[in-house]
């Protein structure tokens, strides 16, 4: 079976492609190699150097392409703010190209990578599914509106589709310089003696998870009948402070954390609650924070840019 993956040379995506070719499925990979690193993709994957903005028409036409996981994205909510042209022109416009090929070639299913930042300022916690969708940036008004073309190109065109909407994803190949996440910044500070810091007072919580319970995830989604809207995450809350403490141990880090003001835009607490998915596929996430930072900061002990 034929899976086209886009941003398969990026920080999730390239760990699906790897479990998919793992469980022997035929993968085509694309990615502007904007964000993505030729380093990260498998070499049994077959790559193509585009946008998904771009013509894809030969991919489905000459691969056969059955499935597809969307993973490709500008990802930054800071961008969002500074650019919501080119945010919108990838994550919205950019999502419309790739559906009416899925939809031409007639694929059986589409999953698609969303995020905890369509919910904006949560009203409870931890927040389920049904939760009101407030975004606070461009970049999770553009994610939403994505997946409501998701949803009626699959009602309009006869194919299954799953939109996860992920937690915190953390570990190998996530870029520790930018807009990384906070555990690959914290990790490849520690790793090289550089002062960490930490906004506001490091109360806030998150939601962490590991990157291969993301890919592992993403497979089952192919490979059972499940469809719909899902949250993906561990439904357990770490404060900043926590992570600091528990990265510092494992990294032998002596130095404290500097402090510095809270940046304006961001939540305090934000925890997903995982248990519709849960009840629905064999999926439970398998690592717990500490043996994921451990696999996490190895990486990063070897890393090479």
């Amino acid at each position: 079976m034929a899976v086209l993956v886009t941003g398969g040379a990026g920080f999730i995506g390239s760990h699906i492609v790897d479990k998919l070719i793992e469980k022997n499925y035929d993968v085509c990979v694309v990615d502007n190699l904007s964000a993505g690193n030729l380093k990260n993709i498998n070499p049994k994957a077959k790559f193509y150097k585009l946008d998904i903005r771009d013509n894809l028409e030969d991919i489905f036409k000459e691969n056969k392409i059955e499935y597809c996981i969307h993973q490709a994205a500008q990802v930054s909510v800071t961008k969002s703010m500074e650019d919501p042209i080119l945010d919108c022109s990838v994550n919205i416009l950019g999502t419309l190209n790739l559906l009416s090929f899925c939809a031409k070639y007639e694929i059986k299913k589409f999953i698609y990578a969303s995020s905890a930042a369509v919910y904006g300022e949560p009203q409870y916690l931890p927040i389920d599914e049904s939760h009101p969708k407030n975004p606070m940036s461009f970049y999770g008004i553009s994610k939403l509106t994505a997946e409501k073309y998701i949803e009626r190109f699959a009602q309009s065109h006869g194919f299954e589709y799953v939109i996860f909407r992920y937690s915190n994803v953390y570990g190998p190949r996530q870029d520790p310089f930018g807009e990384g996440g906070v555990i690959s910044i914290f990790c490849e500070r520690m790793q090289n003696n550089k002062d960490v810091t930490i906004f506001g007072d490091g109360n806030q919580t998150r939601d962490f998870i590991f990157v291969e319970d993301v890919a592992e995830a993403n497979y089952l989604a192919l490979q059972n009948p499940i469809k719909g809207t899902f949250n993906l995450s561990t439904n357990t809350r770490v404060s900043i402070n926590e992570l600091f403490g528990i990265i510092s141990g494992l990294t032998g880090y002596q130095k404290s954390a500097v402090y510095t003001q809270k940046r304006p835009g961001d939540i305090q607490h934000s925890t997903l609650d995982n248990s519709l998915l849960k009840s629905l596929l064999s999926w439970s996430p398998k690592y717990s924070l500490k043996e994921g930072l451990t696999k996490t900061i190895e990486y990063f002990k070897n890393r090479t840019v």
